[in-house]
């Protein structure tokens, strides 16, 4: 029975193709927008929290802000970070470790072809293993760096990728940072980070003779005995800082952030666009159920006689009722697959788009199952939603009124 008020249905929304089709632009436009925006956004959120994924809850980092010009964080602001500032942090009840991270760019030359590279300083003796533990550093061919280590660096990933330079660069070779010439000696196991997928570890007193010491440092990294306290040794740590540099509450020249905070903001920042995004959806939607409603109270009006014939011979009012129902429905459920193609082919093909055009595979489309399920759940009830008045309509109809109906 139930395959035949199909049938009967899809034979009637074919004979009104057109009005049909149009019935259904509100429900896949919105359900598009939701499905596309939604999936680019999630796919952000995963690309940038990825690039934190591997450093533990347990880490936070310090460095200058204000007016900071071109180059690594921390880099070149108007008033760095002293380099003895990380033993008084790690004087601190709380604190682990604390580690000096003095970043420098340059230029990595390898097949004759230049490409960009952030230099990364690991220290030296016992805070060595320390630095490794908590940036997680492991090597996928090669070995790690030894103290003594001078002219020697250690490379990204994502430098075994042979669109950088060409052809990927392995253990053993040797590249020219910034006109220097060094032998790698080890690739790092891919970490999904841009960050450090290109990066450059280097000795922290081969980085500084290179590069120079002038007594300050880009970033300290802090190591936190408990992540429950996590939040306590931060503000101990702003209040250190305070005092060193002279600065009052609400005028730090600082920056005190954990990788946890970084990814909630993000969160929260999303979690406002996709809130903006359901709403202008919601009206697009809005728009399609009425439009829903207006076909089916249509399609009532022009089927009377129709209606008059299957009472006659003796129809229900519920299988009247059941017949637009179903029709509804299936309005609501055909706009929302369309939709969810539409939305796909959006989210991948923007996707594809600003990869190509800005050369990062930061920008992915996420689209989960449960964001198709939900979306084709919900355009299938909206049509229903909207289809029940007329319904109740042709069901109540009297079969004589409706044979003399012309």
């Amino acid at each position: 029975m139930l395959i035949d008020f199909v049938k009967i249905s899809l034979n009637s929304l074919r004979y009104r193709k057109l009005r049909s089709w149009l019935t259904m632009l509100g429900i896949f436009i919105g359900i598009a927008a939701v499905v596309s925006l939604i999936g680019m956004g999630e796919g952000l959120r995963v690309a940038i929290s990825g690039q934190f994924g591997f450093l533990g809850p347990d880490i936070f980092s310090v460095q200058a802000s204000g007016l900071n010009l071109a180059g690594p964080p921390g880099s070149n602001t108007v008033n760095p970070l002293a380099d003895d500032l990380y033993k008084k942090i790690e004087g601190l009840n709380g604190v682990e470790a604390s580690f000096n991270r003095h970043i420098e760019s340059g230029t990595l030359e390898y097949n004759d072809i230049q490409s960009i590279g952030m230099a990364l300083s690991v220290p030296s003796g016992e805070n060595r293993k320390a630095v490794e533990t908590m940036l997680n550093l492991e090597v996928e061919s090669g070995r790690l760096l030894k103290d003594g280590d001078n002219k020697r660096i250690i490379l990204g990933n994502g430098f075994k990728d042979d669109k950088i330079f060409g052809k990927g660069v392995s253990s053993g070779d040797r590249v020219l940072l910034s006109g220097e010439t060094y032998t790698v000696i080890g690739i790092l196991e891919k970490k999904g980070s841009f960050i450090f997928d290109q990066s450059v570890i280097i000795n922290e007193e081969t980085l500084l003779d290179q590069f120079g010491d002038d007594g300050t440092t880009d970033l300290i990294a802090v190591k936190v005995k408990d992540v429950k306290n996590i939040e306590k040794v931060m503000e101990d740590v702003e209040k250190i800082l305070r005092k060193e540099r002279d600065v009052d509450l609400g005028e730090e020249d600082f920056v005190v952030a954990s990788p946890q905070q970084a990814i909630e903001s993000l969160n929260s920042t999303l979690f406002a666009v996709q809130l903006f995004v359901y709403i202008i959806a919601s009206i697009s939607l809005i728009v399609g159920g009425i439009g829903i409603m207006n076909t089916m109270y249509t399609a009532v009006i022009e089927r009377t006689k129709e209606i008059g014939i299957m009472k006659a011979i003796g129809a229900r009012n519920s299988t009247i009722f059941t017949l637009f129902f179903i029709e509804s429905g299936f309005l609501g459920f055909v706009g929302g697959l369309i939709g969810i193609l539409l939305g796909l082919g959006i989210a991948n093909g923007m996707s594809f788009i600003g990869r190509q055009a800005l050369g990062s595979e930061l920008i992915q489309a996420s689209i989960s199952a449960e964001l198709l399920i939900g979306s084709m759940l919900f355009s299938f009830i909206l049509g229903t939603f909207f289809g029940v008045m007329p319904a109740i309509q042709a069901a109540k109809m009297h079969p004589v009124d409706a044979l003399r109906s012309k």
